[in-house]
């Protein structure tokens, strides 16, 4: 079994009885342990809070009605802490004026995405706290679709977190999927470094992300930031476009400023999983085009492996992240 089905066992144990109100001796398995940083050491009282504290924090990033459902299924929810898992369900079901089976499958469907969001963020944070040596300080974005191609201008401001940074590995996603795409030429990418390093290396990472190794100008001392400035180019029209962060990201603004087909319905996706970006069954915040026909956001603390940006109807389902 994998490390997120193995989560999603315990977490289907743990919420059986007065879940995370009762006994846990036992109860909270390997999985959900490392998810929640407990320790051997740890004592009773510690495991219950830093695991109600790490489903909590998992959890903010749901539907709400998703949240509410399984917040109560663990009996977090303070005025869900019933002695049995029906009376919790049934509790959320009143709640949301739905009837105990619905509520059974949204906490299902719940604990399927917080163990996904677990492995995805933990998978995140370990590769950039071994692999990587930097974060991103600050991403700032300007996209324009008011020409023939889509053209996308990316400032980002990193900081090293260890000595003797000399590249940093970037990716682009969405642009060109990979029939498109000729590794033989130094353009395939379509990307211009116009300050902060050279492009020397790329290769494909899937059929619409392409991986960039940049090498930086000097190389880093530990506390010390660098810019980078590149433009990307696309060949199709965008329908998004979305960060998803390898490292942490403390700031990340983004503007998008459309042709005469202004969308009738962009939204803001904060902390989405990535398949949501092109679920149109996932929809977002509500978001409004100005009389400049842009669109603008800001986003902070983002959490590496979650989607962070912009989405809006288009004639071709492509898009662009930025990681």
């Amino acid at each position: 079994m994998s490390s997120r089905s193995e989560l999603v066992y315990e977490l289907k144990s743990l919420r059986k009885g007065r879940g995370l109100a009762g006994r846990i001796e036992g109860r909270v398995g390997p999985f959900l342990r490392s998810a929640a940083g407990v320790t051997e050491n740890d004592a009773v009282e510690v495991i219950r809070t830093k695991v109600s504290a790490r489903l909590s924090e998992l959890a903010a990033h749901l539907p709400d009605d998703l949240r509410l459902a399984v917040l109560a299924a663990f009996a977090i929810e303070t005025e869900a802490r019933q002695p049995l898992y029906q009376d919790r369900v049934r509790w959320a079901a009143a709640r949301v004026d739905r009837d105990p089976r619905t509520v059974r499958r949204r906490v299902d469907e719940a604990i399927d995405l917080l163990a996904e969001l677990s492995v995805s963020t933990q998978t995140s944070s370990a590769t950039s706290s071994l692999v990587s040596g930097w974060h991103t300080a600050e991403l700032r974005a300007w996209m324009t679709l008011n020409r023939s191609r889509a053209e996308c201008f990316e400032v980002r401001t990193i900081v090293a977190d260890s000595e003797g940074v000399a590249s940093v590995d970037l990716a682009l996603s969405g642009y060109a999927n990979s029939s498109q795409i000729d590794v033989d030429r130094p353009d395939y990418s379509t990307v211009t470094i116009f300050q902060g390093g050279i492009l020397r290396d790329h290769w494909i990472e899937s059929s619409d992300r392409i991986g960039m190794t940049l090498e930086l100008p000097h190389t880093l001392h530990r506390g010390e930031r660098h810019q980078i400035a590149l433009r990307f180019e696309s060949r199709n029209e965008p329908s998004f476009y979305i960060c998803v962060p390898r490292a942490p990201c403390d700031y990340f603004e983004v503007s998008v400023r459309f042709n005469d087909r202004i969308p009738e319905d962009p939204r803001v996706l904060e902390g989405a999983f990535q398949r949501d970006v092109t679920d149109p069954g996932f929809q977002g915040q509500p978001s409004k085009v100005d009389e400049a026909g842009e669109i603008k956001h800001r986003f902070r603390n983002l959490t590496p492996g979650l989607s962070y940006g912009l989405r809006w109807s288009a004639n071709s389902r492509s898009g662009a992240q930025s990681h």
